[in-house]
């Protein structure tokens, strides 16, 4: 797999709490990972998310300015996504490599173990970028339902 063909979807959003828990992961990942070549993408399907606040969300979380409204659901249709936050990995040729959960850190919604045992994400694109395959290329992510954001 070429790195630079790669494009990670984080689908994230300005009201989900665990959403919210995740952005240190997700700048650990996005800062371990860009250099190889890694392109990473902060999705927010939320309608009500317009500009002003997806840039106050950046900011207050210390995001890289990699932010991408979805209003329409273009892409959480392509990632068949269903949860914030939720990881969908693309190749070059536009196919989901992998997507589900950043890690187990959540067990359930309300249950949280205190340091994640399975890091999938990391995983998944230290497996890609070595030349392998995501095993396994499907897991459940925990978090706020985006079809509740319609």
């Amino acid at each position: 797999m070429h790195a630079l063909a790669m494009t990670v979807l984080i689908f994230v959003s300005t009201e989900c709490p665990v959403s919210n828990r995740y952005a240190p992961e997700i700048k650990r990942l996005y800062e371990q990972f860009t250099p190889q070549g890694v392109r990473f993408r902060l999705v927010y399907p939320n309608p009500l998310d317009d500009q002003a606040v997806i840039n106050r969300h950046l900011q207050d979380y210390g995001y890289p300015q990699i932010a991408e409204r979805d209003h329409h659901h273009a892409l959480v249709k392509l990632a068949g996504a269903t949860i914030t936050p939720e990881a969908a990995v693309f190749d070059a040729q536009q196919r989901l490599i992998y997507r589900g959960r950043i890690d187990d850190r959540f067990v359930e919604l309300g249950r949280e173990r205190p340091a994640a045992t399975q890091h999938d994400l990391r995983n998944a694109l230290t497996a890609l970028l070595a030349g392998k395959r995501a095993e396994p290329a499907r897991t459940q992510a925990v978090g706020c339902f985006i079809a509740d954001m319609k």
